[in-house]
């Protein structure tokens, strides 16, 4: 079996993946972790938008894009799928909702399933641990960005108008020079003409 067949046997993730597990620390050991994991997963398979420590929600945003990458390459008729969704899943409505709601959303995406962003640090001075908001593409919420395209003080929006208005004032020149040019063309063939006529009695 070649490179090429290799490849297709394992689904291509659209994110980038740390080669080494993060070590959380939980009283509870692996299978504790494992737990705020499959927690983490299904909240953001419920909600759609979570916020959360960075180190966990990048760690989780690894499973998510697996579990939807698996479900849209395979379906619900697939037994180690279904056994992965149920396994990741707490609440087990979700299966339903990831085969029917969002493969339907992300079966043509090109591009990674979820967000991450980093969420500016608290005021709190004890709280060091870096936030970050997960989420799904596609959700009904508001964007976390501000659309800056659309404000017309901004200074770049302002140079840009400015830039248009000039351009299209020079191609307005010109075009109306080549409209005058053409103009005084037809009018200088027209006195030829009206001229030839004049003197071809007078012969």
């Amino acid at each position: 079996m070649n490179q090429a067949d290799v490849s297709k046997l394992v689904s291509r993730l659209k994110t980038k993946v740390n080669p080494r597990l993060r070590k959380f620390r939980n009283p509870n050991g692996p299978e504790g972790r494992l737990n705020k994991l499959k927690k983490t997963v299904t909240a953001l398979f419920k909600y759609e938008r979570i916020e959360l420590n960075y180190p966990r929600a990048d760690e989780s945003r690894m499973y998510a894009e697996r579990l939807i990458s698996e479900a849209i390459r395979y379906g619900d008729c697939h037994k180690p799928t279904m056994e992965m969704a149920d396994y990741w899943l707490i609440e087990k409505q979700l299966v339903h909702k990831l085969f029917k709601v969002l493969v339907p959303r992300f079966q043509d995406y090109n591009v990674s399933y979820t967000k991450l962003y980093r969420a500016p640090k608290p005021p709190i001075p004890g709280d060091q641990n870096p936030k970050a908001v997960l989420e799904l593409r596609g959700h009904p919420y508001p964007s976390l960005l501000p659309d800056n395209s659309s404000n017309k003080n901004l200074i770049h929006n302002v140079l840009l108008e400015e830039a248009k208005r000039a351009y299209r004032a020079k191609k307005y020149a010109e075009i109306a020079a080549k409209i005058d040019a053409v103009e005084e063309k037809l009018s200088t063939i027209k006195l030829e003409s009206e001229d030839s006529k004049a003197v071809e009695p007078a012969q």
